[in-house]
């Protein structure tokens, strides 16, 4: 009898499908049990309540010890989703002051995965944040009636001055993407939104602990799991202490009132930031609480744009404080020497039928009285020199070396501050004017970028750093706003000093320039306000008036004070405040004399007042 090998081979194939199946029920009870927590939850749930044990958030103190931004109690509503049975929503919403249209979009947010990825049925969720003690106080006596819901106890920021917004920052509700980025935070957490909070955000946070509450068949808490084994206290977050003298920063404040614009100030030694004034500002207690949003789009609505952080987002041309910059790249060149060769100033600079003006002082001039004086001339003679200069070969390679020159002291690129949304500025190259001018171009093309004009742009804080960098005759630490991080040390890039490459004599020479702007003669003097300001201190300036084609000029200064010992550099920039005399000037010598003396000469003190109830509206000036 032939042999029926047709069974035979289903034999094997109904032995093959039972092993696929055996393998498809291991391999999902694999997952269910070891890979899928979502059953755990479940089981978990039945048995015991997790509660969060949200840290106190690290508070801030400016460099003198002074409380600027603490912490204070709030209360979050959070619910369990599958505890929640038989719930009366008309009486609900009548104790948390809610439509049932807000309760019922509350719960849709809540429980949708794309907008809150953390979501699970098994565990809390926030309903409603941060109510005050009052509004707790009348739910916590309904509470009982609610069940799946709870009290979770957390802090909220709070500012001891209404000051400094954008540097300390502010904090709100974690997003999605946040969620995402990492996996601390859940759905209901607060995360530093803008400033020194975002930045310090992982020091500030601290670390979330958890209590292990146990429940009976019917859900009930019966007391600590375990006497409490199995509870993990919350660690709070790390205290720090800013550069920031708070004085300094709300005298600024007051000086630009109802201006645009910017101050920061810088102690050369370290690179900390004294104070950082961006103008028009807002009150960060705005920041806080259940109307931050609505807060947040008012301020984002209003035309003066008071969220941008001018001091290092805002880019304008430099003007004439550039000046230092450019005499410190020819003298490094060779293009120049201190005495020699003295320019010609014929009321500006006159050549091949090109005139950049200039207002009138004693020609010619050497290195020294071109700064005092702010000779346009003098400048744009040094540029032209250098960019047909043989040795380098071509305008092209000329400009190369002088933009590197110009990186170096920290001009084009972001100079790494810690605060978040520092641009960059912008220092032109050879391959821009190659493409704008098909690399027809000279010397005399880009002759205005010499006065710290045409396309130069630069932030408020990269002009304070000139400033440092000169004080320190040759090299900076980047500018960072936090001093001290409590049991824990700042980055390394904040004590590291960035030499430019220029030597110090020649720095020496541009401080004396400086100098002489202050102590000099009436008509060759630009900074001269300054030394009837500021009697019996050796302090250095140097003016600029930035073109503004948009209406009237920006007022700038830029300096440093003692000499010898500098202990701050400062830049002053009043968005169409004209002459840089006029604005920069009397407010950098006001802003110098608090700093060194901790409080303002009573002349000083007659002026502040008289500068804040100044106000400029698009270059026109109100008494």
């Amino acid at each position: 009898m032939a042999k029926d090998y047709s069974l035979e081979k289903r034999k094997y194939v109904i032995g093959a499908v039972a092993i696929v199946i055996v393998l498809i029920y291991i391999i999902r009870l694999f997952d269910l049990q070891i890979l899928t927590d979502e059953y755990k939850h479940y089981a978990d749930s039945n048995a015991f309540l997790k509660k969060v044990q949200y840290p106190s958030r690290g508070a801030m103190y400016d460099r003198n010890g002074k409380l600027l931004v603490y912490n204070q109690p709030a209360y979050d509503i959070t619910f369990v989703p599958r505890e929640v049975v038989h719930l009366d929503t008309l009486e609900f919403c009548r104790s948390l002051n809610l439509t049932r249209e807000q309760f019922d979009r509350r719960m849709a947010e809540v429980s949708n995965r794309r907008r809150n990825p953390g979501y699970s049925r098994y565990t809390p969720q926030t309903f409603m944040a941060q109510l005050s003690s009052e509004e707790c106080g009348i739910f916590q006596e309904k509470l009982y009636k609610f069940p799946g819901f709870s009290i979770q106890r957390r802090t909220v920021r709070q500012y001891a001055y209404n000051s400094s917004a954008h540097i300390l920052g502010d904090v709100g509700e974690v997003s999605a993407g946040d969620i995402k980025k990492d996996d601390y935070y859940i759905r209901g957490d607060y995360i530093g939104k803008q400033g020194v909070e975002r930045s310090y955000e992982k020091f500030l946070r601290g670390e979330k602990g958890v209590e292990v509450l146990l429940r009976d068949a019917h859900g009930r808490i019966q007391g600590k799991y375990l006497d409490g084994l199995m509870d993990r206290p919350s660690v709070p977050g790390k205290n720090l202490t800013l550069g920031i003298d708070i004085e300094l920063q709300m005298l600024g404040e007051r000086l630009m009132k109802n201006k645009i614009g910017s101050i920061v100030a810088i102690e050369p030694a370290t690179g900390e930031i004294l104070c950082m004034v961006s103008s028009p500002t807002f009150d960060p207690r705005l920041m806080v609480g259940r109307q931050r949003g609505n807060n947040h789009r008012k301020l984002q609505e209003n035309k003066q744009k008071p969220l941008l952080n001018r001091a290092i987002m805002g880019t304008y041309p430099p003007g004439s404080t550039f000046k230092t910059a450019q005499a410190l790249t020819f003298l490094q060149e060779g293009i120049v020497q201190n005495e020699s060769p003295a320019f010609p100033c014929s009321h500006g600079f006159i050549h091949r039928g090109l005139r950049v003006g200039c207002h009138g002082h004693a020609s010619p001039l050497s290195l020294e009285p071109a700064i005092a004086t702010s000779c346009n001339a003098y400048f744009c003679w040094g540029l032209l020199r250098m960019l047909s200069d043989d040795k380098y070969g071509s305008p092209q390679n000329s400009l190369t070396v002088w933009k590197d020159h110009m990186v170096a002291q920290g001009f084009g690129y972001r100079l790494g501050t810690d605060l978040p949304g520092e641009q960059r500025g912008f220092i032109p190259n050879a391959q821009f004017y190659d493409r704008v001018y098909n690399r027809s171009w000279n010397g005399l093309t880009v002759i205005s970028i010499s006065i710290g004009q045409g396309e130069i742009l630069t932030t408020p804080l990269q002009i304070a750093n000139l400033g440092a960098t000169i004080a320190n005759r040759g090299y900076f630490i980047p500018p960072h706003i936090v001093k001290e991080v409590e049991n824990d040390t700042i980055a390394r890039a904040y004590r590291t000093p960035h030499y430019t490459g220029i030597d110090r004599e020649y720095y020496e020479y541009v401080a004396k320039g400086m100098r002489s702007a202050v102590v000099g003669s009436k008509g060759g003097a630009t900074c001269r306000l300054i030394n009837t300001m500021l009697p019996g201190v050796e302090a250095c300036g140097k003016t600029g008036t930035a073109q503004n084609p948009h209406g009237k000029d920006h007022s700038v200064f830029m300096g440093f004070a003692p000499m010898d010992k500098p202990q701050i550099a400062i830049v002053v920039y009043v968005e169409n405040g004209g002459w840089g005399a006029t604005y920069g000037v009397p407010i950098g010598a006001i802003m110098m004399d608090q700093y060194l003396h901790g409080k303002l000469s009573p002349e000083n003190e007659r002026l502040a007042e008289e500068f804040s109830n100044r106000t400029i509206i698009y270059g026109n000036e109100e008494r």
